[in-house]
């Protein structure tokens, strides 16, 4: 976790940029994304020269030998006055990395201008980073050279000072993304990061898994698997389970290009250079992807409307004829995963109960031909201070040959922050009990409806037309309140009548 002086000091930054004019956070972290990846590349390039000296072997580098080259390294120019800094990165550095191929960055001829780098097989494509894939249409949007040396030096005190490690350095990216407080507006929630984090404990992934979230956004999931695959599994990984670590066992889709650039460098920071992160319409005619996933976890769109005609086909066979995004993407979770692969989602409270064909079909097929294993219903608080939506998270297995014989609810009431705008820590959290509970559930089965959680065999869900919703089914248990006789309360209000009395007949004497 990064400390409150590390936050001090990213706000600061976050000053600097907002005093410029650029107000907009997504806009804000992206910007902040092309410095941090500029970094990186320089960092990475003394690797390779500190390599070189050990193995007294020349390998490729990131940066040209000529002196244009290597001013564009960050160690290069980071010290210079600020009329220099804004003039290298903006005409030299910025225009290369937008260029970069094969994990080399252009050179420039003596006008300024690039010098393209020449096509190579696709073995040796596959080096480049994904961040990299998406530059092509990235903007440089510092307008001025105070306010870049500014960004710079305040990067620059951060990296040395604060930020010892790669996971460090995903902390203090998950708090700026923490400041996206503008999203929701499309129905697109960032989810938290202990939500998403319980979420991959129930489905627990492994390093043979291949993890995908077709509306990946920041990619919050998917470093969410990583680290949990990481804390598990780390001393005893192969070098083949590591190779599949570091990309293949990654995919991510979303139609954000701004949120492809930043899902990507938050994979990178994260030690995964190589994930299958693409702009793709996950519920389109264009995603083909059948039987491929072992694991899916997702926050989908919930107030998403499509073009009926531009959804997939696939997806139409399973739920009738519908446009709502948060039915297809349960269908589409169906589609994507092999069998017996496992998901985690985030549904609104809509999809438990509601009464629309679409509705009812979906339900019925993760019911009647998965085994959907899960309901946990969560208070409406959780998305604050983006939306005050009802939600649940659905836990369910890809069989396509049944196996639900009863599903477990559970009725989360506290998730460990207060349920308002500002979330400030509280005492009350469910998640490691419904964490505890979900992979012990043999003892589950005593149980009262009156619990926070429980078991409800199948038949009872297909009588009530497949209604997953938790109040369908939890019993309240009214617990009956005495009260002491009428002449005793009379007794005591006549009491506290004589005191209030004589309170005014001295504050009377007094005046």
């Amino acid at each position: 976790m990064i400390t409150g002086s590390v936050k001090n000091k990213v706000d600061q930054i976050w000053i600097h940029i907002w005093a410029g004019g650029i107000t907009n956070p997504l806009t804000v972290i992206e910007q902040l994304t092309y410095l941090m990846f500029i970094r990186s590349l320089d960092v990475n390039e003394i690797k390779n020269e500190k390599r070189e000296i050990i193995t007294r072997k020349k390998g490729q580098h990131i940066f040209p030998s000529s002196p244009v080259g290597q001013s564009m390294r960050w160690s290069h120019f980071k010290n210079k006055d600020a009329d220099e800094i804004f003039h290298i990165v903006s005409n030299f550095v910025f225009p290369a990395i937008k260029n970069m191929k094969y994990g080399r960055l252009p050179d420039f001829d003596s006008s300024g201008k690039i010098i393209p780098i020449a096509d190579k097989d696709e073995k040796i494509a596959s080096s480049d980073t994904a961040f990299g894939k998406f530059m092509a249409d990235a903007t440089f949007l510092i307008p001025t050279a105070q306010m870049l040396e500014q960004i710079i030096t305040g990067m620059e005190d951060l990296y040395t000072h604060d930020l010892e490690n790669k996971d460090m350095q995903g902390d203090l990216y998950e708090y700026m993304l923490g400041k996206l407080q503008t999203s929701g507006t499309n129905g697109q929630f960032r989810t938290p990061k202990h939500i998403r984090d319980m979420m991959v404990e129930l489905v627990q992934p492994t390093p043979e898994d291949t993890i995908c979230d077709p509306a990946c956004g920041t990619a919050g999931f998917l470093i969410s698997s990583a680290e949990h695959v990481r804390s598990h599994f780390e001393g005893q990984m192969t070098r083949e389970q590591w190779n599949h670590f570091e990309g293949p066992m990654f995919t991510g889709f979303d139609m954000d290009h701004t949120m492809l650039r930043i899902s990507a460098m938050n994979l990178m920071l994260h030690s995964i250079t190589h994930p299958d992160i693409e702009y793709k319409d996950s519920l389109s005619k264009q995603n083909e992807i059948k039987d491929k996933f072992t694991v899916c976890l997702a926050n989908p769109p919930f107030k998403g409307s499509i073009n009926e005609e531009g959804i997939n086909d696939d997806l139409k066979s399973i739920v009738p004829k519908t446009k709502k995004t948060e039915i297809l993407f349960l269908a589409l979770f169906l589609q994507m995963l092999k069998r017996g692969g496992r998901c985690a989602c985030i549904v609104p409270a809509g999809v438990l109960f509601g009464s629309t064909k679409a509705h009812k079909a979906i339900r019925k097929e993760l019911v009647e031909n998965h085994q959907l294993r899960a309901v946990i219903s969560m208070p409406s608080g959780v998305f604050e201070p983006y939306a005050g939506v009802s939600t649940a998270i659905l836990v369910f297995t890809k069989t396509g040959a049944g196996g639900t014989e009863k599903v477990w609810f559970y009725d989360m009431k506290a998730d460990g922050f207060s349920l308002d705008k500002k979330r400030n820590p509280v005492k009350e959290n469910d998640i490691p009990d419904i964490i505890e509970r979900f992979h012990h559930l043999e003892k589950e089965a005593g149980r009262k409806r009156t619990e926070q959680s429980f078991f409800v065999p199948k038949q009872e869900i297909v009588d009530n037309d497949y209604d997953l919703s938790i109040n369908k089914y939890k019993e309240i248990e009214y617990v009956p309140v005495k009260y002491p006789p009428t002449s005793e309360i009379l007794k005591e209000l006549h009491g506290l009548q004589k005191e209030i009395d004589q309170g005014l007949d001295e504050l009377e004497k007094m005046l």
